[in-house]
């Protein structure tokens, strides 16, 4: 009786698991930093990136674009010198958790927007919803911060991409960072493996305790 309750405690913790939670995106950022300090970049722009339009490119052009602190290499830009928007194509991720990016001399033009996957909006941001020295600095921490989109409940399955959109020269983004969960299917049977393992490891215990008692 107490294995078969036991077993059910563990059936229940895995379906709780696979329940979706209410679908959310949350915005966090840190300062960055000359060296950059955030999450490893899933996309540094480095390699073949899925982002249309805009421009990938380096180094910095005065009144153009500025190579965002911390960046080293390759970087993406949007504005109408550069070309706006700019959508990075994220579907290819059945789960994302959070997205994280290096985001470059925030001004209050920039516009940050996560979609699903038809293409709607699930959320926007601004500059000054990241700082409120939104001013395009290009050497302040505060002005090239680490930006994190925190993402639950149904939406997680639901990403198809980022659009960079800016209506002045420039948004500058770099080392953009996916974090994946695992498949609902999978955590049911993580947790219900974890149960099974604990009862048995349980009732191991106790035939142990029975044979030294009669010792």
């Amino acid at each position: 009786m107490k294995f078969k309750s036991a077993l059910f405690a563990a059936l229940t913790i895995a379906t709780a698991a696979t329940t979706p939670a209410a679908a959310a995106v949350t915005l966090g950022f840190v300062p960055g930093g000359a060296v950059y300090s955030g999450p490893t970049p899933t996309y540094n722009f480095d390699t073949p990136t899925p982002l249309t339009g805009g421009l990938i490119t380096t180094g910095s052009v005065a009144g153009v674009r500025a190579q965002p602190l911390g960046s080293t290499g390759k970087y993406g830009t949007v504005g109408p010198t550069d070309g706006s928007p700019a959508t990075l194509d994220l579907s290819s991720f059945a789960n994302i958790s959070s997205i994280s990016l290096l985001w470059g001399s925030v001004d209050t033009y920039n516009t940050l927007e996560l979609l699903n996957r038809t293409g709607g909006v699930l959320a926007s941001f601004v500059g000054a919803n990241v700082t409120a020295l939104a001013n395009g600095n290009q050497t302040s921490p505060f002005t090239n911060p680490i930006v994190t989109l925190g993402i639950s409940g149904a939406d997680q399955t639901n990403i198809g991409g980022l659009r960079f959109k800016s209506t002045g020269n420039a948004f500058e983004f770099d080392n953009i960072a996916i974090a994946s969960v695992p498949e609902p299917t999978t955590w049911a049977m993580l947790v219900l493996g974890f149960g099974i393992a604990g009862i048995s490891l349980r009732s191991r215990s106790r035939r142990v305790a029975t044979k030294v008692s009669f010792v």
